[in-house]
């Protein structure tokens, strides 16, 4: 179960008697206690340190008893234990648990959360949900998997209200986690924060087991530091503003300052993944110290301040009324090209600039301007464009995998994704129609992760909204650990976590049943913390996009006459040269590989992106990898 991450003060150390009568005890971890004769009955006080595993708390009542952290919606009658609904279907979905019975209990879980809150705890919600929990007769159960075979691919027309379509509360909820769009002035401090945060050496002197100073003194060092630096830089970008800034020299009376900076960084970060991959960790990790009540007091101000969201702007100017208009659909419609003639598509723009100037001039007043009525709208369209390109990948793989290989069985050679422990490199051992399951399921799961099918679809811009509460939140704090990569921060992510445990029983339930193991790793030695863990994620898209672009290409490299008897020598066809790439990602794209050690990537839900990645690795050594290269392939991290 999770840790506690509550601090205890350790007791103090009872005096040490020497004699020769009973062994006395030894209290203290001194050098002389280790080295005495007694030294078996050292007794060591509870210290929280960097490796320690603290005590488990007691289950508040009314709680689930598997996550500890959720109130307990229904009894397992079979079992006795109280469960919440995502737990329940978690330890229940196979086996001979499949066909326990539940009740529903009453609802008296408000009054221990109200009191949860007043004690200051957070409860991390680090679950491991297994499947070596369930009883024997699980690998039995396995033969339901042909299910998945029919379960209907959502289309992305349901990720959003229609054109003309009533849009109810829909762009309330959503707009809730979508950054506003940086204007052109804000993209000026973009570029300073970023030199600034580039020369920065903060995470070297921070995150390093050191003597002198004390962790907090070299964080308040190293924090004054950075804002020195952007302040000189500010004074050689705009004299003027950076005369103010110089003037006393006073970090505090600046702190608006800098949190603004700092906050147009994160924002620019969620809506651009792509950017400041090596700033942004050193920006978070910073305001994540700068959470520390000890470093808020010798600083004098605090660093972070709440995103500002396309809700927040439209709330504090009393115009949410236009997240409900139903022509918000035609002003933020994401428009295509593909396959369009040019005189539909200048249309369809002229219809959404339309739409844009009039919601403009309709919800202006004296403090929200029209231009600030676009720039929400603008961040909006972004949002759903951002959605689809991450989203697109992942449904066309699935379209491959549904058109070119049978779910039960292999109709010829080329087209099995039978895998088997120790054959190239592969990890696990399933037979065809297991496999096809497999990685229908698991592109499913990263299809929900990256943008759920939900009405109130949760989507990446959601977790990392998520995630960030979590990073930078100061009751859950962080232990330093080598986790075998290096020195990592290891934090609990209770809310990310969470979120993450709903969208999985919700890929369960739309597949009807799961292979392979269901745990989510998440503070732990392999994802250390929600940072991590979301930039797992957001490299989805790098990763299927280059072979959708490819695969997509290859018809059009056929129609060469030279291209095309080659093609036809070495792979048979078109179509062979096709379901050979696919087969061989669906294969050893899913084989359980990339890892040390079964447990760090195996069939867990992490370890299916590690084997994606060690299968990216591999590509070189391919014998098609120079249809890759023919087709525009430049690596997994370029641009497409």
């Amino acid at each position: 179960m999770s840790e506690s991450t509550t601090a205890t003060t350790p007791a103090p150390a009872p005096a040490v008697t020497n004699g020769a009568e009973a062994a006395p005890t030894l209290a203290t971890f001194t050098l002389e206690n280790i080295l005495s004769e007694n030294h078996e009955n050292i007794e060591p006080t509870h210290a929280e340190g960097w490796d320690e595993e603290t005590t488990e708390k007691p289950i508040a009542e009314g709680f689930c008893t598997e996550c500890e952290d959720q109130p307990a919606d229904l009894i397992c009658e079979n079992c006795g234990d109280p469960y919440c609904e995502v737990c329940f279907a978690a330890q229940h979905r196979k086996g001979s648990r499949k066909t326990h019975t539940t009740k529903p209990i009453e609802k008296k879980a408000a009054k221990a959360t109200n009191e949860t809150k007043e004690t200051g705890e957070d409860v991390d919600t680090d679950m491991k949900v297994d499947d070596e929990k369930g009883e024997a007769g699980d690998e039995s159960e396995d033969e339901d998997w042909e299910r998945v075979m029919s379960t209907s691919t959502p289309g992305l027309s349901g990720m959003q209200p229609a054109v003309g379509d009533a849009v109810g509360d829909f762009f309330v909820e959503r707009a809730k986690f979508i950054p506003l769009r940086l204007t052109m002035g804000e993209r000026k401090y973009l570029r300073l924060l970023e030199a600034t945060m580039t020369v920065s050496e903060y995470t070297d002197k921070i995150d390093i087991i050191g003597f002198g100073l004390s962790k907090t003194k070299r964080i308040v060092h190293q924090i004054r530091e950075l804002c020195a630096i952007m302040s000189g830089l500010m004074l050689s970008a705009d004299y003027k503003l950076g005369q103010e800034l110089f003037s006393d020299r006073d970090f505090e009376s600046n702190a608006e300052f800098y949190q603004r900076v700092f906050e147009l960084g994160r924002r620019h970060k969620i809506m651009n993944p792509d950017k400041m991959r090596t700033t942004y960790g050193k920006l978070i990790y910073l305001l994540q110290d700068s959470q520390n009540p000890d470093v808020k007091d010798m600083l004098g101000f605090s660093c972070v301040k709440p995103i500002q969201t396309v809700y927040t702007v439209l709330e504090q100017h009393d115009a949410l009324d236009l997240l409900k208009d139903d022509l918000i659909t035609v002003a933020t419609k994401e428009i295509y090209s593909e396959g369009r003639p040019r005189r539909e598509v200048q249309r369809d723009i002229k219809s959404k600039e339309r739409a844009i100037e009039q919601l403009s001039m309709n919800y202006q007043n004296q403090g929200l301007t029209q231009e600030q009525i676009r720039q929400c709208l603008y961040s909006i369209g972004d949002n759903h464009a951002f959605l689809r390109a991450n989203r697109d990948p992942c449904e066309k793989m699935i379209g491959y995998l549904k058109e070119h290989f049978h779910p039960t069985s292999a109709k010829e050679p080329l087209t099995s994704l039978a895998i088997r422990s120790g054959r190239g490199g592969a990890r696990l051992s399933h037979d065809h129609s297991k496999q096809y399951a497999y990685v229908l399921q698991s592109l499913t799961l990263w299809r929900e992760i990256l943008h759920g099918t939900s009405p109130f679809v949760i989507d990446m811009f959601h977790l990392w909204s998520l995630a960030e509460q979590d990073l930078l939140s100061d009751k859950v704090p962080y232990r330093l650990r080598d986790t075998g990569q290096g020195l990592n921060r290891v934090q609990g992510a209770p809310k990310t976590s969470r979120m993450m445990h709903s969208i999985l029983n919700k890929a369960q339930r739309s597949v009807g049943t799961w292979i392979g193991s269901s745990v989510i790793h998440m503070g732990d030695h392999n994802v250390p913390n929600a940072l991590l863990f979301i930039d797992k994620y957001t490299q989805i898209y790098r990763i299927l996009l280059p072979i959708c672009n490819t695969i997509s290409q290859i018809p059009a490299l056929a129609q060469k006459p030279g291209l095309r008897k080659y093609i036809e020598e070495e792979y048979g066809s078109p179509d062979n040269l096709i379901k050979e790439i696919l087969g061989d990602f669906f294969r050893h794209g899913f084989d359980g590989s990339g890892a040390d050690n079964f447990f760090d990537a195996g069939s867990c839900i992490d370890g299916r992106l590690t084997s994606a990645w060690n299968w990216c690795s591999s590509l070189e050594k391919k014998r098609y990898f120079h249809i890759f290269l023919l087709t525009g392939f430049i690596g997994f991290d370029g641009e497409w």
